[in-house]
């Protein structure tokens, strides 16, 4: 049995196999890597979060732990704060080291994937 319906497994998957293409469009196109790289990592973020259940309850309790700086034992909610974190760091700071953002980008959809799979979407 599915830990969600069908509805936001249809988008956590969508936005999984999206934030993949944004990578390989990052890696064939280097001078535009760093907009599909902030693609990805939303596109992976919004996964995780539809995996979860309904964003709008989730986005709300990760802005908070960000604001407040708690420390949060939740591997899975740890995950997002690193997430968001990421994303507001090369929003500061677009021009990054592409490469090394790339992988990192690169490591945090492999995990989405299998937060993914874990909550019951099949993703590819």
């Amino acid at each position: 049995m599915s830990a969600i319906d069908s509805y936001r497994k249809g988008w956590a998957v969508r936005y999984l196999r999206e934030a993949k293409a944004e990578l390989i469009a990052a890696k064939k196109t280097p001078y535009m890597a760093a907009g599909f790289i902030m693609e990805a990592l939303t596109k992976a973020q919004a996964a995780i979060y539809y995996s979860l259940g309904d964003p709008a309850f989730i986005v709300p309790i990760v802005q908070e732990i960000l604001q407040t700086q708690q420390n949060v034992q939740e591997p899975i909610l740890n995950f997002l704060v690193e997430i968001e974190k990421t994303l507001q760091q090369l929003a500061q700071s677009p021009k990054m080291e592409n490469e090394q953002t790339m992988e990192h980008v690169n490591d945090i959809v492999k995990f989405t994937s299998e937060i993914v799979e874990l909550f019951g979407c099949e993703s590819s």
